[in-house]
């Protein structure tokens, strides 16, 4: 089981997460398990004016949190945000591996950020804390950045940066199908109902739990 703490400065930003682990998922199982799911919502938001979005309260409350921490979310979007429009455009929903499928899944059902983490490359526990501008972020597309200072980062005991909160993930801790154990993390921001934040970590558990055979290791935390 992993701790995670909020840095005083990153509490002043109303900062709070919503948390879970789930261990020994079989994350080989078919994908096909997730297409009745994945058909469902592709059909229910494709109909869906994207512009409809802008005055959501859920996508109005991350994107306020994203211009107050330097993000012009015009241009990056939040994530639930951006699946669903591209939903909307008619596009297909993307397809990873079924762990990460089901997280996007449930950011498209609720629009909160999910981020999805290996706990046996987490070195200790987790830190959600403000960057000092000397971090380095090897992010997704494998590219190694130097972060500027006054960014809320999670990072673990050893330092290394694992999230840039609450939009970024990095490949080191990545989910990929050799994965076990997975800890789950919502992100949660001023104006959302902790709730919300909450529900959606219980649903990603839920159906790790049903389809990828998992056992949750404790119930959803809530922690600010």
């Amino acid at each position: 089981m992993k701790r995670l703490s909020i840095s005083d400065d990153v509490i002043k930003l109303g900062v709070f997460v919503a948390m879970a682990e789930v261990s020994n998922v079989d994350a080989r199982v078919s994908q096909q398990a997730l297409d009745d799911m994945i058909k469902n919502v592709e059909e229910k938001y494709r109909s869906q004016d994207p512009e409809y979005l802008k005055n959501d309260s859920v996508v109005r409350a991350y994107r306020d949190f994203y211009w107050r921490i330097g993000i012009d979310p015009t241009k990056t979007r939040p994530s639930g945000e951006a699946l669903r429009r591209r939903l909307a455009r008619g596009n297909r929903f993307p397809r990873i591996n079924i762990v990460v499928d089901i997280g996007n899944i449930v950011s498209v059902e609720t629009l909160v950020p999910i981020g999805l983490y290996d706990r046996e490359k987490v070195m200790g526990d987790l830190h959600l804390v403000m960057s000092k501008g000397s971090e380095e972020f090897l992010g997704l597309g494998k590219k190694t950045e130097k972060l500027d200072k006054g960014i809320p980062i999670l990072v673990d005991d050893e330092g290394k940066v694992l999230h840039i909160y609450p939009h970024r993930d990095s490949i080191l801790t990545s989910i990929t199908p050799d994965v076990k154990n997975v800890i789950i993390v919502g992100a949660g921001v001023p104006n959302i109902d902790e709730n919300l934040v909450k529900y959606a970590v219980d649903r990603v558990a839920d159906l790790l739990e049903k389809i990828c055979k998992g056992k949750r290791e404790y119930d959803t935390v809530v922690i600010k």
